[in-house]
């Protein structure tokens, strides 16, 4: 790979594993547009799965104190059914529609938070199926299933501790399987295993600052302006 193309990479990077340290979420809805830009769609996918689960393992041993795996094993079990049809339905299209299909995504996930939306309370465990499910979907198509977890863990009333590992627990789980999907589909190439021990650096630095960052700033504001960029990300998804 190019050198710049490295440092891009890295920066990509960066930014993604500051966002997911501070807020608990968004690596994937950072870093899976940006990476489009520097790889073909499968081998962006298959590079950011190879972050994200690196990411998601710090982070649930930095929060394992507050992990409760009993509320969010409906979520694991159906976004592990979910995850092998988005696999799929990534080989089966073109850019053109990944790109909207991810920009329309953002968009939709970042006005539901800049507009103070609150779904409302959801009190039965079974509609976790329908929300794992879908999650599971956008992450194997796109790395991306924060959005209904994160509407899920709202109406469920979960606390900014909860929230956050909760999340990465799902994450994980559905990480694991992403991964095992496209190494048997040869999505890793040499070409991606370089560029993930490339971005390794850059992810340990954002993983050290984001923690700090968390402890200091206004976790409202932070989030609002990751929503904004969101927005903006989403909007230029969909420009030719």
């Amino acid at each position: 790979m190019a050198g710049m193309e490295n440092v891009l990479i890295a920066v990509i990077i960066f930014v993604a594993m500051l966002v997911q340290t501070t807020a608990g979420f968004g690596m994937g809805l950072v870093s899976m547009p940006l990476m489009l830009r520097v790889f073909d769609p499968v081998s962006a996918a298959a590079l950011v799965s190879l972050v994200g689960i690196t990411s998601e393992i710090y982070m649930i041993f930095r929060y394992r104190h507050t992990l409760q795996l009993r509320v969010v094993l409906r979520l694991i079990v159906a976004s592990l059914f979910g995850i092998p049809f988005g696999v799929h339905s990534l080989g089966a299209l073109d850019s053109r529609i990944i790109l909207t299909g991810l920009g329309i995504i953002m968009i939709a996930y970042s006005l539901y938070g800049l507009l103070n939306f609150t779904p409302p309370v959801i009190n039965s465990d079974r509609w976790g199926y329908a929300f794992g499910f879908v999650a599971g979907l956008l992450s194997g198509a796109y790395n991306t299933s924060g959005p209904p977890l994160v509407i899920y863990g709202t109406a469920r009333r979960w606390s900014p501790a909860e929230f956050k590992v909760n999340l990465q627990m799902i994450f994980l789980s559905n990480s694991v399987m992403v991964i095992a999907a496209r190494g048997l589909a040869g999505h890793y190439t040499l070409n991606v295993l370089h560029a993930y021990l490339f971005a390794l650096p850059a992810l340990v630095v954002a993983a050290w600052i984001g923690l700090r960052l968390d402890q200091r700033i206004d976790p409202v504001r932070f989030r609002t302006i990751v929503l904004v960029l969101l927005l903006m990300l989403g909007v230029r998804m969909l420009l030719p």
